[in-house]
């Protein structure tokens, strides 16, 4: 793999890497790796000055052989068809990794959703939902909250849907409350990668989490959660960065006066309890575990080069370009993947979707617990296929997923 890659061809290019340990032929390989189906559609918007703007939305269904497929929407520019398959391939091996009955999806709009006013982000939705609602519902596709949406997103997409189907709460995931969504949805995708952190982190690698260095990129709702969740169990958030700006504090940052403050201001930028610093200066920042939690293809080559942790978590999907995850394996600083460290988010939803289907509803506390046994249990499966196979996590991930939908796929005949 010469050159930079685009983010579809490193997805494939570890799916094949995978599908080399357990010695699956190549033509049972094509099949596994190509979405079942993929819709492209126009979305025409009559802007609040009056103005008509034609929109591009597509949704990717990856895979369903292992029960309905669930993934996110995502509002973004950069949300085209090529970024929503290899997100949609990696739904399908997060959700058979952590062995959920489910498969993968993704969809998206491309768009800049903060030069949107709400009035235009509904509209936008609700068209989106009403030209795709055929392929989706509670045993088709659930839709869930990914970039750019939330769960006021989601609560257009159960109320659009609904007008041609009638009140399916089932049929998306990531909801109010109010409206059947689940308790512990706020906080379960930090948790969960704050909770694979300290796994990989207290039982691979056998350090102590308390008093541990930790740096991000991105302070959104995945990092700033996850930073408040190792903050608590003692460790130390030193450095943290996003397109704005970065701060640091060798004695630590508040992780939540800070996330207050990236949420008033935008950014992380001029908060006061820590020094400036220039964002692109984070990888040489000294700490022992790195997170990130912005976009794909943030690290690259030179920035794995001078890195300074002991483990880098992917906190976001497709986060480790491949020649950055050859660089770090060669100095034996292990990546914790996206398909181990983000498998909270799709647990959560997983479970929302069960609870909707039986109308009841189990507290915050039960519903944690559920969904970090889902965890423990994923990451216990990695580390022995890790061992097993002698390779990487990442790869040990995925040939774990494989195999388990390679096993659906002859059950069923294909």
């Amino acid at each position: 793999m010469a050159g930079r890659t685009t983010f579809l061809e490193t997805v494939n290019h570890h799916v094949d890497a995978a599908a080399d340990l357990l010695g699956l032929p190549g033509d049972l390989r094509e099949p596994l790796k190509t979405p079942y189906r993929e819709i492209t559609v126009a979305l025409p918007i009559r802007m609040d000055d009056g103005v008509l703007r034609m929109f591009r939305g597509c949704r990717v269904q990856h895979s369903g052989v292992r029960g309905p497929q669930m993934g996110g929407l995502r509002y973004h520019p950069g949300a085209g068809p090529e970024e929503i398959r290899a997100l949609a391939s990696l739904m399908t091996w997060e959700a058979a990794v952590v062995d959920l009955p489910i498969g993968g999806a993704m969809g998206g709009i491309q768009c800049d959703p903060s030069r949107l006013s709400a009035h235009e982000l509904e509209a936008l939705t609700r068209r989106y939902v009403s030209k795709i609602s055929m392929v989706l519902g509670p045993t088709r596709d659930v839709p869930m909250p990914d970039l750019g949406t939330d769960a006021r997103t989601m609560a257009w997409v159960l109320d659009e849907y609904g007008r041609k189907n009638g009140h399916q709460p089932a049929c998306v995931a990531g909801k109010p409350l109010e409206l059947g969504g689940s308790r512990g949805g706020e906080i379960s995708a930090g948790r969960g990668v704050a909770q694979g952190t300290r796994r990989a982190w207290e039982d691979v690698l056998g350090r102590p989490l308390a008093g541990a260095r930790v740096a991000f990129q991105g302070f959104g709702h995945v990092g700033g959660r996850a930073a408040h969740q190792l903050a608590a169990w003692g460790a130390r958030v030193t450095a943290v960065a996003d397109p704005g700006g970065g701060v640091r504090h060798p004695e630590g940052l508040d992780p939540v006066r800070l996330a207050a403050h990236a949420l008033a201001r935008g950014s992380v930028a001029g908060y006061p309890g820590g020094e400036a610093f220039d964002p692109a200066e984070l990888w040489a920042e000294p700490c022992d575990i790195l997170v990130l939690s912005a976009l794909e293809g943030a690290l690259d080559g030179p920035a794995a080069g001078s890195l300074q942790a002991a483990l880098v978590v992917e906190g976001a999907y497709g986060a480790v370009l491949p020649e950055a995850e050859r660089l770090l394996q060669a100095r034996d600083i292990p990546v914790l993947p996206d398909i181990v460290a983000c498998a909270g988010s799709i647990t959560l939803a997983y479970f929302e979707w069960v609870q909707n289907l039986q109308q009841v509803f189990w507290s915050e506390a039960d519903v944690l617990a559920r969904v970090e046994g889902v965890l423990h249990q994923a990451f216990e499966a990695v580390q022995a296929q890790a061992e097993r196979l002698h390779c990487s996590w990442r790869h040990a991930a995925l040939a774990l997923a494989l195999d388990r939908i390679r096993a659906a796929n002859e059950l069923r005949g294909w």
